[in-house]
């Protein structure tokens, strides 16, 4: 008797433990249930703030006109930290003295070094000007200094 007690418990429990198990099973079915309206609403909340700043259009090239620099402008913007103060021994600009034998040298000497840089100056000054800007703005402060 005493076994067919034990196997009446072991089924009732397996029992519960089965039909708690199918009880799980729904309620997580219900709580996970798909609210398309919700979805929807979510979806189109995260779409929204997720969107583009800009947009890529692939297309013909567009031309892009500049404006070329004066010398006077670009020997400020590129030249004047160093040759407006005499920075690492640079020769300032308007000092004939500094100025007279390198002007003696010529113009080509003068070019080579502006352009591919000389002593503690950097090619072309640090600047991106093109060797033609460069050149200019080397007259400039040469015309300034003589």
């Amino acid at each position: 008797m005493k076994d067919s007690q034990f196997v009446n418990y072991l089924i009732g429990i397996v029992g519960a433990l089965f039909g708690f198990l199918i009880l799980m099973v729904v309620l997580a079915n219900f709580m996970t249930a798909e609210d398309t309206e919700q979805d929807v609403m979510v979806s189109d909340a995260v779409n929204a703030r997720i969107q583009a700043v800009g947009t890529v259009t692939v297309g013909a090239p567009v031309e892009v006109k500049t404006v070329a620099a004066s010398p006077a402008d670009s020997y400020q913007a590129s030249c004047f930290a160093c040759h407006g103060t005499g920075a690492a021994g640079a020769p300032k600009l308007g000092d004939k003295a500094a100025w007279k034998a390198r002007i003696a040298q010529g113009k080509s000497t003068l070019y080579k070094h502006a352009i591919g840089g000389f002593k503690g100056m950097p090619p072309k000054g640090g600047s991106s000007l093109s060797d033609d800007a460069i050149k200019a703005v080397t007259d400039y402060m040469v015309s300034k200094s003589k």
